[in-house]
């Protein structure tokens, strides 16, 4: 035992060891005290004075202590220790010369509640805590009825960093070499072996009770090992679930770990900011994971101080320490992840409402809600990681770089060099995990709950591209977290990114003109003929893409030969419909059509050559450059493959549902495949014209037989030429010509293979109720105009096909933007007195001209003439 003073606080008096006189004194007085706190043992015990009494009336530590000393200098009766009592030796050891010496012993702040019940200044030598030394104090604070020494316990414990590292540990007998691959130990462990090698008594307290909790089966933490390697962490997180299950259900208990959050987060995040201490000790990390594992941190009282500071703490963790926390947090449940989310989520949603930001005071300013994004960052990283993975099966880079503009001298001379020539930014914590957001085909909980609403509602989005462009420390973009934005949100991101880059190639073509003389050609014209329009675009496209690919990066001017129309963004949505109704035309024979599922695939047997299908990638990326949507419909696996992942058995559900249903009742055959099936790795399909092509999918396959224990290799064969090797050259040539254009932006970083379909088709679902509720009116209309009355009821009696061609009429697509039609910002304006006129429209701006009609019938006829029998542009 360690020799320190010791103190015994009387409520008053305050007697300090300084003699041996003394020292048998206080150990008398320790012996009365424990004797009305604990008792001897006897249950039939006659001593009025002790606590096994029958009779005997429970009081308070501090009456127990003044009772302790009335009887000590009344020489009053001590009882003998019961047999039955366990340590009855060690707790009232006979009065010796040793008295002296057990009474320290007994002192130490490492005793057991089953030797003797300390007091409350006992627990200051307290350190740190286990599951069982909880358990222990909460007992005894539940005799008494007085909590205060756990309160004060917990609040020391829970508000320093050195404590809770060292609390909660498992406890595992380590070989040699197991201890020689653990990086740190903390010093309490240390201590304890070197008292065990002692042969202290009191050193055998922590291993027992961590063994039985460890006894129970491995810890959370160790779960999934197979999938991920082990995580180290020495703590153990079941048994910190089980202490704060016991201790939070009360009142006064929970705010003592609510105070010590508070005067622990500002040292925690002074020590990552200053001293790297993760570096010197990764138990560090014990200390986020202890406290994030508190059940209540997302309730009222924790979001105006404690959790902000808490997320700002942990916001500072150096990368290998968010990476391990993220591989941790990978193998909680669903229910786990989805609470760490709500508790984060719920901090930025209550900051958010509980202040005005504006363009004045930007939410991006905000250290509460930034830190808790960042914070977010590690659950969504660890949601992924937690999900069904699919880390292989990653599409090959291109063989040949997508050449560069001659124009980048220029530019460099300029201070205007290309931030990402490789493409978009990676995020340092996916590269830090060896993660992508497209490995992970089903995350535990969905993405969706990852978005904020509110947040999203305050951003302004032209601030935050701005610093998500400069990358300061000193400004946070949200555009680095897009996680927790919608689609709408990151659209909006894109357009900037889009428009800006539009205006950087204006600029540079300006200067050329003046500096080399150079015909001015501030935008990527394209003169069509509307009869010839694939001939005249994709040569012209074709073109631009051997010369100069920056010109592609230009901003989009169409003109149909012939036409007075004006492009301000409609004469481009025409063009963009034209050239995908020509391509996809199942004449041509680029693409098959599938009748079941209504989408296209490429057709590995066709006649044109793999420039045509660069083209397509060109007005694919062109259409998500310019914002206008594509009536395309392409199965789920383009997408991802556009994103680097390979198709796979899976994707064939999507894209060949009949084919996959086939191979599906193939690996759940409960015969004999080779006998009953008889098929080979030797797989035939069909030309365009029907005639049968045999394909090997192993060399020999044709005398290979597919069996029970080889048809995975075969359905996993099967997929891959299907949906990879027969179309290899036309969908990369194809995923060149899209990165043409997307090469520098950051669409790979913002969106999910889900988002890239919404994105470039738009949403199928047309709600024209919120599209009603979004039109604004000009001209002398308003919603409560009597013609406009009779225009919506018109427009809501029409059927889906008439409603699709309303929408094209009107805006040029007759699909929904990203969001839905209720961010469409349609203006109806007044176009003159009642009249034969038609309604006309500017699909730049998604204006319709309305004449005011003189009845709901004429304005049914006039509208549904209009929409139907729409074609070509013309000045009004």
């Amino acid at each position: 035992p360690k020799n320190k003073k010791k103190h015994l606080t009387d409520g008053n008096a305050d007697v300090k060891l300084t003699s041996p006189k003394r020292a048998a004194a206080k150990h008398l007085i320790e012996r009365y005290y424990h004797q009305l706190t604990e008792g001897c043992g006897n249950e039939a015990c006659t001593n009025e004075a002790c606590g096994s009494s029958p009779g005997f009336q429970r009081m308070d530590n501090n009456a127990a202590a003044i009772k302790a000393l009335e009887l000590y200098k009344n020489n009053a009766k001590l009882c003998d220790p019961h047999p039955s009592k366990k340590g009855a030796s060690s707790a009232f050891p006979e009065n010796s010369a040793k008295g002296a010496h057990n009474f320290s012993a007994c002192s130490n702040g490492k005793m057991n509640h089953k030797d003797l019940q300390p007091t409350r200044e006992d627990f200051r030598d307290l350190n740190y805590l286990t599951e069982e030394k909880v358990y222990e104090i909460l007992s005894l604070c539940s005799e008494t009825e007085d909590y205060s020494p756990l309160i004060r316990v917990i609040g020391r414990v829970f508000s320093s960093a050195e404590s809770l590292v060292q609390s909660f540990h498992k406890a595992k007998q380590h070989t040699k070499e197991e201890l020689k691959s653990l990086q740190a130990k903390d010093e309490d462990k240390d201590e304890d072996e070197k008292e065990t090698a002692s042969g202290s008594s009191t050193a055998m307290e922590v291993e027992p009770e961590a063994s039985a909790s460890s006894a129970d089966g491995p810890s959370h933490g160790e779960n999934n090992v197979q999938k991920l390697g082990p995580v180290e962490v020495s703590v153990d997180i079941e048994a910190v679930r089980r202490v704060y299950d016991r201790l939070l259900s009360n009142e006064k208990i929970e705010a003592a770990f609510l105070n010590a959050l508070v005067y622990l987060s500002p040292n925690v995040e002074c020590d990552l900011t200053y001293h790297n201490v993760y570096a010197a000790d990764p138990n560090y990390l014990n200390v986020f994971i202890i406290v994030m594992e508190n059940s209540n941190l997302h309730s009222p009282e924790y979001l105006e101080i404690a959790l902000p500071q808490f997320c700002k703490a942990m916001s500072k963790l150096p990368l290998p320490a968010l990476a391990k926390l993220a591989r941790l947090w990978s193998q909680y449940s669903a229910d786990q992840i989805r609470r760490l989310v709500e508790t984060f989520q719920q901090l930025i949603t209550y900051t958010v409402i509980s202040n005005e930001f504006s363009s004045d005071n930007l939410v991006n300013e905000d250290d509460g809600v930034v830190a808790a994004t960042k914070c977010l960052k590690i659950v969504y990283y660890a949601n992924v990681l937690g999900g069904d993975l699919d880390m292989g099966h990653n599409e090959e880079e291109d063989d040949e770089p997508i050449p560069e503009s001659s124009e980048l001298t220029l530019q460099e001379l300029l201070g205007e060099e290309r931030r990402n020539k490789k493409g978009p930014r990676v995020d340092p914590l996916e590269t830090e995990l060896g993660i992508r957001t497209s490995d992970c085909r089903k995350p535990l909980i969905p993405f969706e709950e990852f978005v904020n609403e509110p947040l999203n509602d305050v951003l302004e989005m032209d601030k935050d591209y701005t610093f998500f462009k400069v990358e300061t420390e000193s400004k946070f973009s949200f555009m680095t977290c897009p996680f927790i934005l919608n689609a709408v949100t990151k659209n909006l991101g894109l357009y900037y990114d889009n428009r800006i880059r539009m205006y950087s190639e204006r600029r540079i073509t300006a200067l050329y003109s003046l500096v080399q003389g150079q015909q001015l050609n501030p935008y990527l014209r394209l003169k069509v003929r509307r009869d010839h329009i694939i001939d005249d675009a994709l040569v012209r496209l074709e073109m631009i893409a051997m010369e100069n690919p920056a010109d592609l990066k230009k901003q989009l001017y169409v003109e149909f030969e012939g036409e007075q129309g004006v492009d301000e963004g409609g004469v481009s949505k025409e063009f963009f419909q034209l050239v995908v109704e020509e391509i996809f035309n199942r004449d041509i024979g680029m693409f098959t059509y599938d009748e079941s599922t209504k989408l296209f695939w490429f057709n590995p047997s066709s006649f044109e050559n793999e420039g045509q299908f660069t083209l397509i990638g060109i007005v694919l990326g062109l259409a998500i450059y310019n914002n206008c949507i594509l009536d395309v419909h392409f199965p789920m696996v383009v997408y991802r493959k556009l994103m680097g992942k390979k198709g796979t058995f899976r994707d064939l559900a999507d894209s060949h549902p009949v084919l996959y249903q086939s191979l599906k009742d193939l690996l759940e055959y409960e015969g004999n495949v080779e006998e009953d099936m008889m098929i080979t790795f030797q797989i035939s399909q069909t030309d365009l014209f029907g005639n049968p092509l045999m394909y090997d999918l192993k060399e020999g396959g044709d005398k290979i037989p597919v069996t029970n224990e080889n048809r995975k290799d075969f359905v996993a064969l099967y997929a891959e030429y299907m949906l990879n090797k027969s179309v290899e050259k036309q969908f990369k040539a194809f995923r060149r010509g899209f990165h043409m254009v997307t090469n520098e932006s950051p669409l790979k970083y913002l969106f999910r293979p889900e988002e890239i379909e919404l994105l470039i088709c738009g949403s199928r679902n047309l709600d024209f109720q919120a599209l009603e509720e979004s039109t604004e009116y000009d001209g002398g209309y308003n919603k409560d105009s009597c013609i406009i009355k009779d225009f919506w009821e018109t427009v809501h009696s029409f059927g889906q096909e008439q409603k699709r061609l309303f929408l094209q009429f009107t805006t040029g697509t007759d699909r929904a933007p990203v969001g839905g039609l209720g961010k469409l910002k349609m203006i109806i304006a007044k176009n003159g007195p009642d009249s034969d006129r038609l309604p006309t429209s500017h699909t730049c701006f998604n204006v319709l001209l309305l004449p005011e009609y003189s009845t709901k019938e004429k304005l049914r006829e006039r509208l549904l003439k209009a929409i139907t029998y729409a074609k070509g542009f013309g000045m009004l």
